[in-house]
């Protein structure tokens, strides 16, 4: 078309798709959740998608996102709803002020995001901790931004380098890495990578954009507890890092039984995020609810509350899955895959670039890993001696770049932290793109000496 190939077509179609998905937004202020809709729409029309899958496409992506993303937020909200409720939220955040002091609370921050987020999915991590950014904030006055950077950054580094999150773990059964040596390999460069994205990156941009919260959700998620006696810590921590111990006990009985284990199978189900999380919320009906004295009548006011300000959220992230299924199956990751995969580079950073690519056009970092491990894979083959473990933080260090506005978890973040499109390119996205390029970095220097 237009005397271009078909390949060329596409990554214009999509180049033209997302500006003007941006500049609905912020030019013509269209609600995301209409914008996305219409920006799919457009796409699929415009890369010669048949007319009937159109919308099957965007329904499966919008599915599946919701599928999983719009449990965990719903649970995980109703959590934090109880764990702000009872004072629990608050208890965490004054031993952190305390333990840290109000000059290094980004810090407590961060080491916080990356342990909680070593067996937890970013969503899931995320609206656990959601409630400290807004509750720390406020008793210290200390900016948003300058807190919830360092958190998105442990949380974030752990999800795209660390199994046993999705994509990495994906990535070690494609190029037959070996687990132990990801896990550690993947901490030794996830950890400085937080770091520099995190409370350094998020202390300097704080002074540009400091943030400034929904009122609404502060409110909810970080209001005076009228509680005079609060959860203990131990209590606290307990209840809110249920969902985390039951996880570990997941992935050690995958490691040490064999398939189909009646124990393992038992783990494998309770220890899932979604029954993970419903168990926690369980036992903070008790810790944070009828221990502390709130009425069951009061507790269920609370949970039906808890889910109005995410409604919004909900449909962005959902209709966000929807328009990065439509660049998956229009053919767009495929076509930046394949194009990568004729350069004459490292396979370390060959990995990198595939990885990159695929993000930024699909959105979605397990996609990317995932895709991009097996479109790398035939090429390592040809190239002996190739690190496998460092392929597979290749290829997770690459998912991370560059999210944008098909990404669910932008629209989660631009949300909750109450920003403009561009004030999330300027601190999410920026974020992001540091992590990805700063561990590609220590990523080549241990290639140096393993």
């Amino acid at each position: 078309m237009f005397g271009m190939s078909h390949e060329s077509y596409l990554l214009l179609d999509a180049v033209v798709t997302i500006i003007g998905l941006i500049v609905l937004i912020t030019r013509f202020k269209v609600h995301p959740f209409i914008a996305l809709i219409i920006a799919a729409g457009f796409l699929g029309l415009t890369s010669g998608m048949p007319v009937d899958k159109i919308i099957k496409a965007f329904q499966d992506g919008f599915g599946g996102v919701l599928g999983f993303v719009g449990i965990i937020l719903a649970l995980g909200t109703m959590l934090g709803k109880m764990m702000a409720e009872s004072g629990g939220a608050d208890q965490i955040a004054q031993t952190l002020i305390r333990a840290f002091g109000k000059e290094k609370v980004q810090w407590a921050m961060m080491f916080a995001a990356f342990l909680v987020g070593i067996p937890l999915f970013f969503e899931i991590g995320f609206v656990l901790l959601i409630p400290l950014v807004f509750i720390v904030a406020r008793r210290t006055g200390v900016s948003l931004i300058k807190i919830g950077i360092p958190l998105l950054a442990g949380l974030s580094a752990v999800h795209g380098l660390v199994p046993p999150h999705p994509g990495p773990l994906l990535a070690i059964g494609v190029f037959g890495a070996d687990i132990g040596k990801t896990i550690l390999y993947g901490l030794i460069v996830a950890l400085p990578t937080a770091i520099i994205a995190g409370p350094i990156f998020g202390t300097f941009i704080a002074k540009y954009i400091p943030g400034n919260p929904s009122q609404e959700l502060v409110d909810q998620l970080a209001r005076e507890s009228d509680a005079k006696n609060l959860p203990s810590f131990s209590i606290t921590l307990i209840t809110v890092l249920l969902p985390v111990f039951l996880m570990l006990l997941k992935t050690f009985a995958d490691i040490a039984l064999p398939d189909g284990h009646i124990v393992r199978n038992w783990m494998d189900m309770i220890g899932h995020p979604i029954s993970a999380l419903l168990l926690a919320l369980l036992l903070s009906l008790y810790t944070f609810g009828h221990r502390q004295g709130i009425h069951s009548k009061q507790i269920l006011k609370l949970l039906d509350a808890s889910l109005a300000p995410t409604a919004a959220i909900i449909l962005i992230i959902g209709a966000g899955g929807g328009f990065k299924q439509m660049l998956v199956t229009s053919g767009v990751g495929d076509v930046i895959g394949h194009m990568a995969v004729t350069a004459q580079i490292n396979p370390i950073l060959l990995a990198w670039l595939v990885a990159a690519v695929i993000r930024i056009a699909t959105g979605s970092a397990t996609v990317a890993t995932i895709t991009g491990a097996g479109i790398v894979v035939p090429v390592v083959g040809m190239v002996p001696g190739v690190n496998l473990e460092l392929l597979v933080l290749a290829t997770g260090a690459g998912s991370l770049i560059l999210s944008h506005v098909n990404d669910a978890g932008f629209w989660l973040v631009k949300q909750y932290f109450n920003m403009t499109v561009a004030e999330t390119f300027k601190t999410w996205t920026a974020m992001e793109t540091i992590l990805s390029i700063v561990a590609l970095g220590f990523i080549m220097l241990l290639s140096l000496v393993v």
